[in-house]
Formats: C-alpha cells, structure tokens, sequence
C-alpha cells in the first residue's frame, strides 16, 4: 500500500484503485453483455472504460505536452465533431480485451507523467475553454480521479442490475455477508410508500 502520508503517493494511489474498480466491473462478462446498453442513453460497461481510458490519456498526455506511443488507438478529437459519444461505445472491430489491454497501457502512460513530474507542474488542458486552461499536475490527478470515480459508480449500478454483482473493491467489497436483500428492498419500498 502507498504511503497515505505522502500527497503525491495518496492521490496516485486512489487514482488507481478507482481505475483497477472500474475495470474489475467488466470481470466475467462476455463482449455483448460489456456492450450492451443500460440506460436511456446508451451507457454500456465498455464503453464507460473506453471513455475512461480516453479521458486519462488526453489528461495525462498533450496537458503535460506528452502524447501516446500509440495515438491511433485513442478516439482523436476531430471525432467528436461527427459523433459527440465516440468514445462512449466500443466499435465492431474493437473488443473488450483489447480496450481493457489499452487501457491498462494507458494507466501506465498516465502513471509515467504522474512519476515523472511533482505536483505543481503547470500544464495546459487544450480543449478546457480559454482563460480556464492553466492547471497543476496535482489538479488533473483529482479532476481525473472524481470523473473515475463518478463512472465506476455507474459501472456499480449497472453491473448489479446485470447480474447482482456488487462491492465497491475486488479485494473488499464493502457488502455485509449473508443480507437478506429481498427483506432488506421490501423494507425501503414499504418505507417510500408511505410518501406520496
């Protein structure tokens, strides 16, 4: 375990818990069930990843003025400008080991800049508005961080209403053993229904 004490070593390792916690939601499932959509909005298990591995190499990439060994396997920016979502969906000839396998490579690339660099390292997001652009290397690892955060959530949700499977850590879960959810649901239901 990283020593807590020091900031640089607790940002980078919440960092990456949350990215190993996300990853770990795709664990067992096949390539549809990781594509298949969850939400009104098309959310999927994979694609969650992809947008997240996007995300960490454009933050810890061209804003510290490094690029990708490989660009061509990022979803280019120019992109968006044809499909908002590109990288929110894996295409046909992408798969779920190969995004997993590039996001791995990915976090090491980001982990490189965070290794390499001390925390008050200026950097500039190019697609951040102007006049907002200017950060710190210790402000993208918490703006990834809390975006990570926020999707390994919704992979939470949608992984247990796929299957039931929960916990917050592979190697601790968080989840009291032997619940009894079913009296546990029906107990709140009885409870909201008491409201209006």
């Amino acid at each position: 375990m990283a020593d807590l004490s020091d900031t640089k070593a607790a940002l980078h390792y919440y960092l990456r818990r949350t990215r190993d916690d996300l990853i770990w939601k795709l664990d067992g499932l096949s390539e549809r069930e990781a594509r298949t959509p969850r939400t009104v909005t098309g959310n999927n298990l994979l694609g969650i990843v992809k947008h997240c591995l996007n995300v960490e190499a454009g933050y810890f990439g061209p804003t510290f003025g490094r690029q990708f060994p490989t660009p061509e396997e990022l979803v280019p920016l120019q992109a968006f400008d044809d499909d908002p979502q590109a990288d929110w969906y894996a295409r046909e000839d992408e798969t779920k080991d190969g995004l997993i396998d590039l996001y791995r490579r990915v976090a090491q690339f980001a982990d490189e800049t965070i290794d390499q660099l001390p925390l008050d390292a200026p950097g500039q997001v190019p697609w951040w508005r102007p006049g907002h652009q200017d950060v710190t290397l210790d402000r993208i690892i918490m703006h990834v961080t809390g975006d990570l955060a926020r999707h390994a959530g919704q992979a939470d949700i949608m992984r247990e209403q796929h299957d039931g499977g929960i916990g917050w850590h592979q190697d601790g879960t968080s989840i009291p053993d032997g619940y009894d959810w079913p009296a546990y649901v029906s107990k709140l239901r009885k409870l909201a229904d008491h409201f209006e």
